[in-house]
């Protein structure tokens, strides 16, 4: 393994994805690659509103960006950072293509079973199309809110009607 990658967005499962990689890496003597990638809007908006949103979800994408290196780099971490503006999981693709990744880390994020169908996940689509090995990581606080909620909702009795 020479080259890992994780995608970033800021998320609680974004930043153990970041952990994870950065000990994969470690691990492998592996290069370590991290990628925001500032999300493009829809063809539907029109060109003044699109590139507004566009330079908003930069100026976000930056500021993710510019906090994760401060914090790599204050723990002696020097990853390669790129930010790429576009749709997310098709970007992570990509860029795995392109750099000869070697194994591919995102976080999940906690979306209901209703918005994954509905829209997918970046997880979902990057582990579908990857042209690698793909680990994709839980934030363990929403584990374990999830698994107490499934707790109390499992004692909780039906009542009779």
């Amino acid at each position: 393994m020479q080259n890992v990658l994780v995608g970033y967005d800021g998320s609680p499962s974004a930043r153990q994805a970041v952990t994870f990689a950065i000990d994969l890496a470690k691990r492998f003597d592996a290069r370590l690659h991290v990628l925001v990638v500032a999300r493009a809007p829809d063809w539907g908006a029109i060109e003044l509103e699109r590139r507004e949103l566009i330079d908003h979800e930069l100026r976000h994408a930056n500021e993710v960006l510019d906090h994760l290196k401060a914090t790599l780099n204050s723990d002696g971490e020097h990853p390669e950072f790129d930010l790429i503006v576009g749709q997310p999981a098709k970007e992570i693709v990509l860029y795995a293509e392109q750099h000869d990744i070697d194994h591919l880390v995102v976080g999940h994020r906690g979306h209901t079973p209703f918005d994954r169908w509905l829209i997918g996940s970046v997880a979902r689509q990057v582990l579908a199309y990857a042209p690698c090995a793909v680990t994709i990581v839980r934030d363990p606080a929403m584990t374990k809110k999830r698994r107490a909620k499934a707790e109390h909702e499992s004692t909780d009795e039906m009542p009779f009607v």
